[in-house]
């Protein structure tokens, strides 16, 4: 028997369409929000427009708002803990090259290929932060001025991104 070109198609075809049906569609895209006045942090609680430093957010499958964070630190720890197992639909910093740190709005970037600033002496909403950037050379621009040193999102590890604040080394209390 032989087959023709036609019947070679429509087969094609049809493997293709009962395939497609048994697949569940990806995940939609998200694309990150603005601070408002009353946007607060998922860790604390603390009012986001209030503070200097860069933001983060995070989406969360199953959520249609983001978590907000007030710092990088606290968006890199929620997200490097092990007990961490929601799964991540976007996550995005704000780009201190473009951005006011001191009243920082807008200009949000993929966190994930983000250029970031361990390490330097200027200061988020908790203290020190981990300054975000778009481009490589805004990153190095800044490290120049303010100390630190240039790293990626996937060199960040849960020990550069502790939360308790340096209490635990206060030996003043």
């Amino acid at each position: 028997m032989t087959l023709t070109r036609r019947t070679l198609i429509l087969a094609a075809l049809t493997t293709t369409l009962l395939a497609a049906c048994g697949q569940a569609s990806g995940p939609t895209a998200v694309a990150p929000l603005e601070i408002t006045r009353g946007t607060s942090c998922a860790l604390d609680g603390m009012l986001l427009a209030d503070y200097p430093g860069p933001k983060a957010q995070i989406f969360y499958a199953g959520q249609t708002e983001p978590d907000f964070f007030c710092d990088t630190i606290e968006m890199f720890h929620l997200y490097l803990t092990p007990e961490q197992v929601r799964e991540v639909r976007g996550i995005f910093v704000q780009d201190m090259g473009k951005a006011d740190w001191d009243d920082p709005h807008g200009h949000w970037v993929d966190a994930k290929s983000a250029y970031y600033v361990y390490g330097s002496k200027r200061e988020g909403s908790m203290g020190p932060t981990i300054a975000s950037f778009a481009l490589e050379q805004d990153a190095t621009k800044f490290a120049a001025e303010y100390g630190g040193k240039v790293t990626r999102f996937a060199d960040i590890k849960p020990d550069m991104v502790v939360l308790d604040g340096g209490v635990v080394h206060d030996s003043h209390m």
